[in-house]
């Protein structure tokens, strides 16, 4: 009888990284009949929709634990959240059935400091790693210099030699997390976290990051690329509507690839001024248009506090005069967006994009160019690459940031949206050709022969070995 074996993993809290981990679950079960896997949720106080969500996700070898609900007064901090998990995690690892046996516990990238339970059930620890491979080679690099050399990320425009990118990489594009002084403690704790790992999985694919993938070739530490782990199904948000029906009957009478999508992933909202600089880039360049316009938190909501969608009757007031009347027959204005469906959309041409992860595999997927405009995390670092390392995307901005030590962003010109607007309705003939060229590797790199493909059987191989 072949032999089975368990994996633990243990995602962040909340929907979205739960969402990533099940997709990435569910390839696995698929790929190998004889792993067994056991996923421990976290929940945050606020969070409603994890529940729904894992209602009906239980299968013969898919068994979710749903741990102790953080106390609500607790801080909602995420890092917080997850040390006072320790203990509930550890007695969960106690609990599990002998059969199969334990081969190794997979750490979401923000629940590293779980590594040490892995250290304690002598069992091997991999960090399910859901941004790319130029950022998790940037992130170790970057402590490994802070540390040794005792470097300041002080200098906008000191560029830095990072192995895992080709071109230098300015100050101005790292994550905030490097720069500012009073996260200093969590980076390097997060650093010597993700040194400790066994290895990493990672959701990107060599035939994409190759200069980054080589660049791991004989490090410490194994690295699985085996993405692009995709979310099939409309994003899971509590502001999804049943009925998208109404955007898609608009993008239906489209012609094909002539509508710009401008969408700043679940966190993503901006300020009146900004807000009314967007609408006169779009009315200026004449672009058809699909905007996804957020409403920004109450002023004082904790940073993890979501943006939420306008009332129909508050848009007169935050847009320009007559914006909506002018542009009505070439553009839409909505809210929450079923990001992936509509970039999925034959009539969708571009993408305006704060370049999350997730948002940048999806728009490289189905071959839809973006114009880079960072918001957060490591959104900065991400737009340097798609722009400057692989000439597949246009900028808007490469190190515009929301988040600032409190003061409010810098409002970007009319102008430089619409700059970046018209280059991806008038992209040229050699950055087009290298934008089908990432979607066809996309699309091929996890089947038989792709370098995700041979990843994943790696990783396998790796977890079988262990028991």
């Amino acid at each position: 009888m072949e032999k089975a074996a368990r994996l633990v993993f243990i995602p962040g809290p909340g929907v979205g990284h739960l969402v990533s981990t099940i997709q990435f679950v569910n390839l696995l079960l698929e790929r190998h009949h004889h792993i067994w896997i056991t996923i421990f949720v976290i929940k945050l106080p606020s969070d409603t929709t994890t529940a729904a969500y894992t209602h009906s996700l239980n299968s013969h070898r898919l068994q979710l634990v749903n741990l102790p609900e953080t106390p609500s007064d607790a801080p909602s901090f995420p890092m917080t959240t997850i040390e006072l998990q320790k203990p509930h995690v550890k007695e969960a690892v106690s609990n599990l059935s002998p059969t199969p046996p334990l081969a190794a516990i997979v750490v979401d990238m923000f629940c590293t400091s779980m590594i040490d339970v892995a250290k304690e059930f002598h069992v091997p620890s991999l960090v399910f790693f859901t941004s790319g491979l130029a950022f998790l080679g940037l992130m170790l690099h970057l402590h490994t210099l802070k540390e040794e050399e005792n470097a300041e990320f002080t200098e906008p425009d000191a560029e830095w030699v990072i192995p895992c990118f080709a071109k230098p990489v300015p100050t101005r594009n790292l994550p905030f997390i490097a720069l500012w002084k009073e996260w200093e403690e969590l980076f390097m704790a997060h650093g010597r976290d993700l040194k400790k790992a066994d290895g990493f999985i990672v959701n990107s694919f060599e035939e994409l990051e190759s200069h980054a993938a080589h660049s791991f070739l004989d490090g410490p530490q194994l690295v699985f690329a085996v993405g692009p782990i995709l979310n099939p199904k409309p994003n899971l948000h509590p502001d999804a509507h049943a009925d998208n029906a109404d955007i898609f009957d608009w993008l239906d009478n489209q012609p094909p690839s002539s509508v710009v999508f401008m969408c700043f992933g679940s966190m993503g909202s901006f300020g009146e001024d900004q807000v009314r600089e967007i609408a006169r880039a779009l009315e200026n360049s004449g672009a058809r248009f699909l905007w996804s316009l957020r409403k920004p938190p109450p002023k004082g909501s904790s940073f993890m506090t979501p943006p939420s969608d306008y009332a129909p009757s508050e848009l007169p007031s935050i847009l320009p005069a007559g914006f909506l009347d002018r542009t009505a027959g070439i553009g839409k204005v909505i809210g929450w967006a079923p990001q992936a469906q509509i970039l999925a959309h034959r009539a969708t041409g571009g993408f305006v994009s704060h370049c999350g992860w997730n948002s940048t595999l999806e728009s490289i997927h189905f071959g839809v160019p973006i114009a880079t405009w960072p918001l957060y995390a490591e959104q900065q670092t991400n737009a340097f690459l798609l722009v400057r390392e692989l000439d597949i995307a246009f900028e808007i901005s490469l190190d515009y940031r929301a988040e600032s030590k409190n003061e409010a962003p810098t409002v970007l010109s009319a102008e430089k949206i619409e700059n970046g607007i018209r280059n991806l309705v008038e992209i040229d003939d050699e950055k087009r050709k290298r934008v089908v060229e990432a979607s066809e590797n996309s699309r091929k790199t996890l089947l038989e022969g792709g370098s995700s493909y041979s990843s994943f059987q790696r990783l396998i191989d790796y977890v079988m070995d262990q028991v």
